[in-house]
């Protein structure tokens, strides 16, 4: 299954911001990457290179390659409301992004290889598509043979986010996408109208 698999830290680097989530090298070196560090004399950057590198910035904070990244923009284009909140929470409602989202897992590319791994459930059904579309209502938890995995009950140990349009019944290690999530509601530093108007050139 196609994922970025490069170095997580040059890239946080790149955007100037930790968008894999803690990340010790980041904080060290919190300027871009390169020889010459921020010594380089970098020029103004021209409207299309400022959108290109938003556009970037959300494939990789969702772990999301180009050709599936395109296709969610086309569904968000088609859909009633704005199509760069569209576009975000068709993001957010993947399974991958949910389970990251409950605390199963500290980052995305763990949730991700929880589903792959046939760790979870979603309404009592085993799913391993990471960018499966849950809808509200929907019941995300963690099978009953992988309730005892180690790293799923140290992740949720160390979650402390709060979601709104997420419940979780640590009881039942189950959760539920109560609603899709309004762009207020969503944490990412993301400009999804530079991302539109990259598209729509």
């Amino acid at each position: 299954m196609a994922r970025y698999r490069g170095p997580k830290s040059k890239i946080a680097r790149k955007f100037g911001e930790a968008i894999f989530g803690d990340d010790k090298s980041f904080e060290k070196k919190n300027y871009p990457p390169g020889h010459h560090g921020n010594n380089r004399r970098r020029g103004k950057k021209s409207e299309y290179a400022i959108q290109l590198m938003e556009k970037q910035k959300a494939k990789y904070t969702y772990g999301i390659l180009e050709k599936q990244f395109r296709n969610l923009f086309a569904e968000a284009n088609k859909s009633k409301g704005v199509t760069g909140e569209v576009l975000l929470q068709l993001c957010e409602s993947r399974l991958d992004n949910v389970v990251y989202r409950m605390g199963m897992s500290p980052s995305r590319r763990g949730a991700r290889q929880l589903v792959s791994h046939r760790h979870v459930t979603v309404n009592g059904n085993l799913v391993n598509i990471p960018s499966y579309k849950l809808k509200p209502g929907d019941v995300v938890g963690v099978r009953e043979k992988s309730k005892s995995v180690q790293s799923i009950s140290s992740a949720l140990e160390a979650n402390s986010s709060v979601y709104e349009w997420i419940s979780w019944n640590s009881d039942k290690l189950e959760g539920t996408f109560v609603a899709v999530p309004e762009r207020i509601q969503i944490p990412e530093n993301i400009k999804e109208q530079l991302i539109v108007e990259l598209y729509s050139k």
